[in-house]
């Protein structure tokens, strides 16, 4: 059994020797008078085929025929194909004719497969370079597409046709990228027919179509502005008094003038704006615009006395139908309340006829008081006046004994009668002070013996309404103060909705792109 096998593994040797001997004899058979610097046709008014394929593993595949390069596979012991180096052949001149390479050339000198009927295949491993032009209008959510024309450089159509091989290049190999997804490369035969001659210039065309991964650019540079740009809106629901409505959009514009620093830098140069960059600065002109507006709103709250009145429209529109719409309502009001007593409380100033009244109260009040006090001297001046009365009835017997002694012819009045009789006058005033009507204290005109000294009540009026004029001056510029103050906060909570709403509907927008 070592013999056989001794012996099979003898003559497998010997035909491999034997293999060579005739891939050596072919060698010197075929290039014995073969020229790689002609094309290989027996006629040269015939175009030689040439098939070309790419594929995205740096491999240009070229398929052609030399009529040339024929042989018998019985006269060289059923050798079917040889593998000999690409300079002893003639290759097709085909280059990419948008190259970008400073070489122009950096293809690699490869061997050659070769049938026996002639076909030839070249795998040619190249790296190229091409130029593309770059559309950066829907960045980061952009689609490229990247032209490859692969040609003859010197042969016409007449001379070489160029034929493809599949529809769009193999992508099997293709080692996926971090950044861009690769869509698709089809293929298409392009047929150019030139001004300077009529000769035909085939080419063949390769559209690389990329798409861009966004998922970097949406969680490092959307997102962010998404939520910054929502914090410009909640200014306008800040108080007026924290004083930080205006540094928060200020703060907010400087944000968003970073990130738009970012954006131009990972981006190529370019005439056309991208979308992103389309956002930002929508996103700053609308940030920039409710920082007007809050300090135009700032203005109405600080609105002092001087003032003018709220107008009649601006009340109707912006405290009547806004302040529902944007559901914004006073101390102890809700939205359940009337409509008349919602329009009566938004008139706040008090008219002519009810500041007289409140003037007339105060002063009824004031003298009131007065008549208070009035009324206490009355009572002393009553109960000196029931002294004397009791002191004239006991002098009344006096009086009559004295007139029988008048009529009898007796002595006169005693002295101190005088003195008695002179206060009846005083207790007279009294009575008729009790018979007068309650109203003659209150005109200010005809004071009452009991009351005469107090200051003049004519005085002491005036002082009273000029102290209830202020009150009310004071009242009205508060009630103008306070109409401002509420057209402000209506106007900042319908603001802040609208740019709410500003904000989801360009998020949306973007962030649609993406799908």
């Amino acid at each position: 059994m070592r013999c056989v096998g001794l012996l099979l593994l003898v003559s497998f040797s010997v035909c491999l020797a034997a293999r060579g001997h005739y891939a050596q004899q072919l060698f010197r058979d075929l290039f014995v008078n073969y020229t790689s610097a002609l094309r290989p046709v027996e006629n040269t008014e015939q175009a030689i085929n040439v098939t070309l394929q790419v594929t995205l593993s740096q491999i240009i595949d070229m398929v052609w025929m030399d009529s040339f390069l024929t042989w018998s596979k019985d006269d060289y012991d059923g050798l079917e194909s040889i593998r000999l180096p690409s300079r002893y052949v003639w290759k097709p001149d085909i280059v990419l004719y948008n190259s970008a390479d400073d070489e122009f050339s950096s293809s690699i000198e490869t061997n050659v497969a070769l049938r026996s009927d002639g076909q030839l295949t070249w795998d040619q491993p190249s790296i190229t370079k091409s130029s593309c032009s770059v559309d950066v209008a829907f960045f980061p959510f952009d689609l490229q597409q990247c032209v490859l024309t692969f040609g003859s450089w010197t042969h016409n159509g007449n001379q070489m046709d160029l034929n493809i091989e599949l529809d769009s290049a193999e992508m099997a190999d293709l080692v996926p990228n971090v950044e861009w997804q690769v869509l698709g490369m089809p293929a298409k035969k392009n047929v150019i027919l030139y001004g300077c001659c009529s000769d035909p210039y085939p080419d063949i065309t390769f559209t690389l179509q990329l798409k861009r991964r966004a998922s970097f650019y949406i969680f490092n540079l959307l997102l962010p502005c998404m939520m910054i740009s929502f914090l410009a809106p909640l200014g306008f629901y800040l108080p007026a008094e924290s004083g930080e409505k205006v540094s928060l959009g200020v703060t907010v514009l400087l944000a968003l003038t970073v990130f738009q620093l970012l954006v131009a830098e990972s981006m190529p140069p370019s005439e056309s704006v991208p979308l992103i960059g389309k956002y930002y600065i929508a996103t700053m002109t609308m940030v920039t615009a409710s920082t007007a507006l809050t300090i135009f709103i700032m203005n109405l709250h600080h609105c002092g006395p001087e003032a003018r009145p709220v107008p009649g429209w601006v009340r109707v529109l912006v405290l009547q139908y806004l302040n529902r719409v944007c559901l914004v309502y006073d101390l102890g009001e809700t939205c359940a309340q009337p409509e008349d007593q919602a329009a009566g409380g938004a008139n706040t100033s008090l008219s002519d006829e009810e500041s007289s009244k409140h003037s007339d109260e105060v002063l009824l009040t004031v003298e009131s008081a007065i008549l208070q006090n009035g009324g206490r001297s009355r009572e002393r001046a009553q109960e000196e006046a029931n002294e004397d009365q009791s002191s004239e009835n006991k002098m009344s017997g006096v009086e009559m004994h004295g007139e029988e002694r008048l009529q009898n012819g007796g002595s006169s009045v005693p002295s101190g009668v005088e003195g008695l009789s002179g206060r009846r006058k005083s207790v007279d005033c009294v009575d008729k002070q009790k018979e007068a009507p309650a109203s003659c204290c209150h005109c200010g005109r005809h004071l009452c013996p009991g009351i005469r000294g107090y200051a003049p009540l004519d005085r002491l009026r005036g002082d009273v309404s000029s102290i209830a004029d202020t009150f009310q001056e004071q009242r009205e510029a508060q009630a103008l103060m306070t109409d401002w103050r509420r057209v402000g906060r209506v106007l900042d909570r319908g603001l802040m909705w609208l740019f709410f709403i500003m904000v989801f509907i360009m998020s949306v927008l973007i962030l649609g792109k993406s799908i």
